[in-house]
């Protein structure tokens, strides 16, 4: 980044400085959105009604504190998180989890491919057999051969396609009295449904995908900045620890207030007709229609196809880095594909194996429940070592957590370790 850009992004004009410093929680936010996040939250509001509305006002503060942490990993330590890891806890567990999260992020990928390719297929008439290896090969050569700056404007500008779930749910006119009621007044219940969409909520919320997405992206935006060495990148400034502070409270508040209002349109308008039983994201566009009319109809589908095209390179990429700094390959969304040739294949690896899931006919709610249990069982055991991390003096220096860090962060694992306890009981 320029001299001329860095004195724009700490603009004395508050607004251009607020646009100017967002970025990498922005868009993990906007990607925790992605279309099987779409699927889960409209079957939370079809199911259940308003029921899960208070999750996204209890999920808050619990996802900005875990990505908070992982976005000051990157910056003060330099690493993303899978290499910080690595150069201070046993490597064993890191190899299992970086595998997992691999497996899970390509049946993901195969799902949100899935989703967008229905949606296609419903607007505008285009098989799966051409939209999924067309919209994959879209992301890949995007991701590959456009420059850092240029991939980081074009996931930034993607998550403006969210908005058209706020603007869908207003078009499905519900009922506001209820729908505060819901959310302030939070009615819990161990009935078993209940248990699985809290979970399954959960799950798609604190993702393990989005903790290495956040520090290896806070560690490109150093690179940006011409930092090309792990020393020069090392420690960070109260200037930059408050700027990774606002933009990832930006990025999650936005993340969630997505979730709670595609689950408020699905909720007034499929449950309150009686249409408890939908499937997929498709499915929820389609009844939407003649109950909200074409514009809910129009905006939903269309947003369900931005949201995957900003997910899939965050979930491709995210193992990517992982298994990369794992491995000490070279890795970065800087690189050329001859420089970066084992970080490019690892990413393209990826989404072609979720291209060619979606071609074998794989049902994507299979897809999805298989990316549950391997996220159900990865999550809790890296948010320990993200809190290890985050808390260790030796690596994070005068920059460890802080009190209320540590609130959110350990109840954030116990949170997800309980859920997880729940979904394999549940399933069981």
């Amino acid at each position: 980044m320029s001299n001329l850009q860095e004195i724009d992004r700490h603009s004395h004009n508050p607004l251009v400085r607020y646009f100017r410093i967002l970025g990498p929680g922005l868009v993990t936010g906007a990607a925790d959105d992605d279309p099987s996040g779409i699927t889960t939250y409209s079957v939370a509001g079809a199911s259940l009604g308003y029921g899960m509305l208070w999750m996204a006002l209890a999920t808050f503060p619990l996802m900005a504190a875990v990505q908070l942490i992982c976005a000051r990993i990157g910056l003060v330590t330099g690493r993303g998180l899978a290499g910080a890891i690595r150069q201070h806890y046993p490597r064993p567990f890191l190899y299992l989890a970086c595998l997992l999260l691999l497996v899970a992020n390509v049946f993901n990928i195969a799902a949100d491919l899935s989703g967008m390719a229905d949606v296609t297929h419903m607007l505008i008439g285009v098989p799966p057999l051409v939209s999924v290896p067309v919209l994959g090969l879209a992301i890949l050569l995007t991701t590959i051969y456009a420059t850092y700056a240029t991939f980081a404007q074009y996931l930034k500008w993607l998550t403006a396609a969210l908005f058209a779930y706020v603007v869908t749910a207003f078009l499905a006119r519900p009922d506001w009295r209820q729908v505060a009621l819901a959310t302030l007044e939070p009615r819990l219940s161990w009935d078993p449904l209940y248990v699985t969409t809290m979970v399954a909520v959960l799950g798609t919320t604190i993702s393990p995908y989005l903790f290495f997405w956040q520090a290896s992206q806070e560690v490109e935006e150093e690179k940006a900045l011409g930092r090309r060495t792990v020393t020069q990148r090392r420690g960070a400034t109260a200037h930059e620890l408050a700027d990774a502070r606002l933009d990832v409270a930006t990025g999650m508040f936005f993340s969630n207030l997505v979730m709670f209002f595609i689950i408020l349109a699905t909720a007034g308008t499929l449950h309150a007709a009686g249409q408890t039983q939908i499937e997929s994201a498709r499915q929820a566009a389609e009844a939407l229609r003649p109950l909200a009319g074409d514009g809910a109809y129009l905006l939903f589908a269309i947003g369900l196809i931005g949201t995957g095209l900003l997910a899939v390179p965050v979930l491709a990429g995210s193992a990517s880095f992982a298994i990369a700094e794992l491995f000490r390959w070279r890795a970065g969304l800087d690189l050329t594909p001859r420089r970066g040739r084992r970080f490019y294949l690892l990413f393209a690896g990826a989404v072609v194996a979720g291209m060619a899931l979606n071609l074998t006919g794989a049902n994507p709610i299979r897809m999805l429940f298989l990316s549950a249990v391997l996220n159900g069982l990865l999550a809790p055991p890296l948010l320990l070592l993200v809190m290890l991390v985050g808390n260790n003096k030796a690596i994070m220096g005068e920059h460890a957590n802080g009190r209320w860090l540590n609130l959110l962060g350990w109840l954030a694992t116990a949170v997800m370790f309980f859920a997880a306890i729940a979904f394999f009981a549940t399933v069981l």
